[in-house]
């Protein structure tokens, strides 16, 4: 039996945060063999977890985007540890700690798993939208004109255009990310302007979407092409927000298989965002 009292609420350190990733990828949650960097890269002071006896046992992420928004994932606890109210007791204290990172006033988001949604709503969450994870096998097909790799010139404009689909500005995250291995990118030009873009990252099983934007559904089904292009015979995933109804034509269009989903679940004020030109969100783990 495990006294919740005695245990230690303690940053982890990047050992640590590796450990919740391979906690991850045994939940069957397909986290990315190197999201490691990046995540770390994003907020070093971000993760935190429950020791018992020097061990972790539970932890998960309370990243701060420069003290203006906040967001909890990688909510696990190890299974010969659950059912002893340890989850309830670290999700509040994360809830609270980062809380405490923010500026006042300032909104946490996070992605609910079905079963745990109205505990979240309980703790002060509300849900913004169901977002749906799809899967297709990548296959060929011809790439529009318009489309090319993101190039390090880039960069400034694909910050200005994730923040408008994102809702703040995150140079910490976008820019390792960009960088991760086995990374592919594509973004679509149009009279000199970017109008749309696409990551596609090394998942433990296959290859995820993260993020598609675009300005319309024609520039969100070409840049869905070039993915699907990118990794032909694997199982590529894209996760949806469902309130754009752009993002369900696009899957229906391409007839993908659903897998599971969770809920964007906002405490405070929902960020403001372009969620006409989010076809595939970023991360389930930090936004």
């Amino acid at each position: 039996m495990v006294n919740i009292d005695q245990l230690q609420f303690k940053k982890l350190d990047f050992e640590g945060l590796k450990t919740l990733l391979k906690w991850a990828e045994e939940e069957g949650w397909n986290p990315g063999p190197n999201d490691a960097d990046a995540y770390w890269s994003t907020d070093p002071e971000g993760f935190y977890g429950y020791f018992h006896n020097a061990d972790l046992i539970a932890g998960g992420s309370i990243v701060s985007y420069n003290m203006e928004f906040g967001f909890m994932g990688f909510f696990i606890v190890k299974p010969a540890y659950r059912s002893f109210g340890i989850g309830r007791k670290l999700w509040y204290q994360r809830r609270d700690a980062l809380l405490s990172r923010l500026n006042k006033g300032s909104s946490i988001g996070m992605d609910g798993v079905l079963a745990l949604q109205p505990f979240y709503q309980k703790g002060g969450f509300k849900i913004a939208f169901r977002d749906i994870r799809y899967e297709k096998e990548g296959m060929a097909f011809k790439i529009d004109k318009n489309i090319s790799q993101i190039v390090e010139e880039d960069i400034s404009s694909i910050l200005a255009y994730d923040k408008q689909c994102f809702g703040f500005s995150r140079p910490q995250f976008i820019i390792p990310w960009l960088k991760l291995p086995d990374i592919k990118t594509f973004k679509y030009i149009e009279n000199g302007q970017i109008k749309g873009f696409s990551i596609v990252r090394k998942a433990n099983t296959g290859y995820k979407i993260c993020p598609l934007f675009a300005d319309s559904e024609f520039i969100a089904e070409e840049l869905y092409k070039a993915c699907l292009n990118s990794v032909i015979g694997k199982p590529l995933y894209i996760d949806i927000p469902i309130i754009n109804q752009g993002a369900l034509n696009l899957i229906e269009a391409f007839d993908a298989k659903y897998i599971f989903e969770c809920a964007r679940m906002y405490y405070g004020k929902s960020p403001n965002m372009r969620i006409d030109k989010v076809y595939g969100l970023t991360t389930f783990e930090l936004g």
